[in-house]
């Protein structure tokens, strides 16, 4: 599978732990100085990096990282593919002897062996 050269540069990036100066990105990749600014950009516009001023071997450039801000993951709320009722309540229970939570529980158990009944 051969990649786009905007997933190059950000496997480049996201290689280098502490960034990659831009002047090197563009060397590294093997193109100019003003493909690797529109790459930068398009990285920058997606989320995926992010850019600071610097400085390197006397020279102004960027320090470019890949952003390690992760997405919020709800997989801890969903069971069934269904949301919890857990998920955003305001009742002031407690998990073990809630009602809710004891029936989305017992629905999700019931369908389980529903389907491996009938997927035996």
């Amino acid at each position: 599978m051969n990649m786009t050269i905007e997933e190059s540069a950000f496997h480049v990036i996201k290689k280098k732990k502490d960034g990659i100066y831009q002047n090197e990105l563009w060397k590294e990749l093997e193109i100019d100085s003003r493909k690797c600014s529109r790459i930068i950009s398009k990285l920058l516009e997606e989320g995926l990096v992010t850019r600071e001023s610097a400085v390197s071997n006397g020279s102004r450039t960027y320090l470019i990282k890949a952003n390690t801000q992760t997405q919020p993951s709800y997989e801890m709320l969903l069971g069934a593919h269904e949301f919890s009722p857990c998920a955003g309540c305001r009742d002031a229970c407690q998990p073990e002897t809630c009602p809710k939570l004891t029936e989305w529980i017992t629905i999700i158990i019931k369908n389980e062996i529903l389907s491996e009944a009938q997927n035996p």
